[in-house]
């Protein structure tokens, strides 16, 4: 593995804030959501950024290279061309599951991984077929989650060595996660980055949340506070991070008090503590020692492809998750309950959020943000996302209008011809509503 090009200190660019993200002082670069652009037409602010030498790196989040199916080609090949558009030393993604395709079923939202030996075999090989597929190197990141596994079989660091170990893959280490996880799962940071292979260390995520009822919530949308801040510290008295960038996703401060947090993390990065892990230049397909974590050993090149059977174990357990999360499904034996219906909510949360700004004439028409979010949390309670935020916005309103809804005759009359401008189709007949409406009833 060879070294990590130095990125310095960095901000998560937004389209909210992009004007204020040009203005910051000595901003070294950006990272952006890579999803949200198009390689043929980057955002001139994102292009004035790299004209200024601000390097871009793309970060996806909707890949699920954890999830117990193969990496989708066409999601890797878009990952790469947005890399490629950006002249990105790196791409970066997640170690979470997203989806299940059988049952299909989306999350909307990133899943811990289970932490067993079956589980890691799947990542492994799904993490070798992103690799081969991506022109610049992958780094993944470890995710916030609210529920554990039950029967794991490895701590988080062992399971993060032995993935960098098998698959010579860096890792971007969010610090604020690991907060979170020792709120909310019991997990010592501390214990986490003692074991990890910082030599591997892409780089790091700093960003606020906040705790409710005894559960911390890794917003963005919040100040960093100071244990996020000392667990930075932290990490930098062990190395040298190569970069650190500030996440900020919603209710986006002044650019002053942006700045002062840039300046906070600067203050930390720049403090004394250990010197950069520098490598030696090594052979192509060299790697991490699979004993010691060392660099130098070829990584894993003849490990035998995961049995399907392995797969569809993995496979079985993150659907019977997901469904009790999206679909109002038993809660799986041993985990906790409670927590899975406080994420089951979170989740139907953002989703009511996510398209709320997707379709921001929904919550108008139906009379404000509180009747609006009324409406929708009760059409997604046992109705999945199917077809992203979009086609969910439209199935909703078709939701309403199929049950004669909203009962004010003119925001119907709105609604459905919001709905057909965007559906490109006729509304359904009376008799197909009555129809539908008797069945829903039935069920």
């Amino acid at each position: 593995m060879k070294p990590m090009e130095r990125l310095g200190v960095g901000i998560g660019w937004r389209p909210e804030i992009a004007d204020a993200v040009e203005r910051l002082p000595g901003l070294d670069w950006v990272e952006v959501v890579a999803e949200n652009i198009c390689p043929g037409h980057l955002p001139e602010s994102l292009v004035r950024l790299r004209e200024r030498g601000v390097r871009v790196v793309p970060h996806g989040v909707s890949l699920g290279i954890g999830g117990a199916d193969r990496p989708d080609p066409a999601k890797l090949a878009a990952l790469g061309e947005r890399a490629v558009a950006l002249g990105a030393p790196l791409v970066t993604e997640h170690i979470a599951f997203v989806r299940t395709s059988s049952p299909a079923l989306e999350a909307g939202h990133l899943l811990p991984v289970p932490r067993t030996r079956d589980a890691l075999d799947v990542l492994c090989e799904n993490v070798r077929i992103a690799q081969d597929a991506l022109p610049v190197p992958l780094a993944l990141e470890n995710i916030a989650a609210l529920i554990s596994w039950p029967d794991e079989e490895l701590t988080e660091g062992q399971f993060l060595t032995e993935l960098v170990e098998r698959t010579g893959v860096r890792l971007l280490i969010d610090v604020a996660n690991l907060h979170t996880n020792r709120v909310n799962r019991g997990e010592d940071p501390a214990a986490v980055l003692d074991a990890i292979p910082l030599e591997a260390l892409a780089y790091v995520h700093v960003a606020g949340g906040v705790e409710k009822g005894g559960v911390w919530h890794d917003t963005h949308a919040h100040p960093v506070p100071r244990v996020v801040l000392d667990l930075l510290a932290g990490l930098r008295s062990r190395v040298d991070p190569p970069g650190v960038l500030l996440e900020r996703d919603d209710d986006f401060p002044p650019e002053a008090e942006l700045a002062a947090e840039l300046t906070a993390i600067r203050a930390v990065s720049a403090a004394p503590g250990a010197e950069v892990v520098r490598e030696p230049r090594e052979e192509a397909g060299a790697g991490f020692d699979a004993v010691a974590g060392r660099p130098g050993a070829p990584v894993s090149p003849s490990e035998p492809e995961v049995d399907e059977a392995v797969r569809t174990r993995v496979g079985l357990g993150q659907a019977a998750l997901l469904s009790a999360l999206v679909a109002g499904t038993p809660v799986p034996e041993g985990f906790d309950r409670r927590r899975v219906r406080v994420q089951a909510r979170a989740l139907a949360a953002k989703r009511a959020d996510v398209v709320a700004k997707v379709a921001p004439e929904l919550r108008e028409i139906l009379g404000g943000a509180e009747s609006y979010r009324e409406a929708f949390l009760a059409y997604a309670k046992g109705r999945p996302m199917a077809g992203g935020y979009r086609r969910d916005a439209l199935d909703f309103a078709e939701h309403l209008l199929v049950r004669d809804l909203p009962a004010d005759p003119a925001a119907r009359r709105r609604l459905t011809a919001w709905w057909r401008e965007r559906a490109g189709v006729r509304p359904t007949g009376r008799v197909v509503r009555w129809a539908r409406t008797l069945v829903g009833r039935a069920a």
